[in-house]
């Protein structure tokens, strides 16, 4: 097989969690010639997910990190090329696009952009220990594994709101934990929260530490203005619910200034073309208003049609 490095392939994919799993699924059907480019473990953020349970077809129970292996099994089974590589610099003008890696240089006529967001996490103790068993950062996925239990919600935007009025559907409680006096999300959205009955605030406060045994069980806050600090603990023998939303970190440094970008997700039309032609952006690095795995995979099975039609 010629060296990846030589080799111009119909298509570069740059990601391996699920829009670009699925982009390679439909580029390979397609006949196309792949490079799948992933930095780290297939799969994205879904892989810390601890049960899969709102994808058609999918298999209950199902982990993330199952889901996620199952999914690439299925993608490297059309036989596209693969390498491990962090990309560090892009060429995008032209017939062939070029990415450069820290192991090698990789060339496509087409790019499919598919490296995804990262959650902005609070940095304290304990979150990374207890994500996917107790803490998370997608209400939609995890919400209902905490139905009847008490939830807890960092964060004062929109985001976190809206999230939280979801979650209100589940918990028993949902406390709102906001390092402000006040919320930033926009009125209406605040209105909506405010009628919930189920919902309560803890203003000028800032979590300093999540702890637990197995599963998450205390959180240690303190108060902004006072200086308090106490420990919160769920029901003896339980557990709660602690979701982050304080904003969301698009991978898009390395194609900054060089596509159409909004707060810094590429802007794409519906056939998931950029702004520049040949190069394509899907799921959840592209500007959209849901991010999901059923909507990420929808986008890769669009974008490489579109792949084949360009190359055609």
């Amino acid at each position: 097989m010629m060296d990846v490095n030589e080799k111009i392939y119909d298509v570069l994919i740059l990601g391996g969690g699920p829009a670009g799993l699925s982009t390679t699924i439909y580029a390979r059907r397609a006949n196309l010639q792949v490079l799948l480019i992933e930095k780290g473990i297939h799969g994205g953020l879904i892989f810390n997910t601890a049960e899969i349970d709102n994808y058609p077809g999918g298999v209950k129970g199902e982990s993330g990190a199952e889901f996620s292996m199952r999914l690439a099994e299925q993608a490297k089974s059309f036989g596209p090329d693969t390498v491990t590589d962090e990309i560090t610099g892009v060429e995008l003008d032209g017939e062939v696009k070029t990415l450069t890696g820290k192991a090698g240089v990789y060339r496509g006529r087409t790019l499919i952009i598919a490296t995804g967001n990262v959650p902005r996490t609070l940095d304290v103790p304990g979150e990374s220990e207890f994500t996917g068993r107790g803490v998370s950062y997608c209400a939609t996925c995890d919400g209902p594994f905490f139905t009847g239990l008490d939830i807890y919600v960092a964060g004062g935007g929109n985001s976190a709101l809206e999230e939280a009025v979801h979650l209100a559907k589940f918990g028993r409680k949902v406390t709102i934990v906001h390092r402000r006096d006040e919320f930033r999300a926009d009125k209406a959205i605040q209105e909506k929260i405010f009628r919930c009955n189920n919902v309560e605030f803890m203003l000028d406060t800032v979590v300093r530490e999540l702890k637990g045994g197995d599963l998450l069980d205390a959180v240690v806050v303190e108060n902004v203005r006072t200086g308090d600090v106490r420990e919160i603990h769920a029901d003896a023998g339980s557990s709660f619910g602690f979701f982050v939303f304080v904003g969301m970190l698009p991978q898009t440094e390395i194609f900054e200034g060089k596509l159409a970008m909004e707060q810094g997700y590429i802007v794409t039309d519906e056939e998931m073309r950029t702004s520049i032609a040949g190069v394509y952006a899907v799921g959840d690095v592209r500007k959209k208003t849901l991010r999901q795995i059923v909507t990420a995979a929808a986008d890769g099975a669009i974008a490489a049609v579109q792949c084949e039609k360009l190359l055609e």
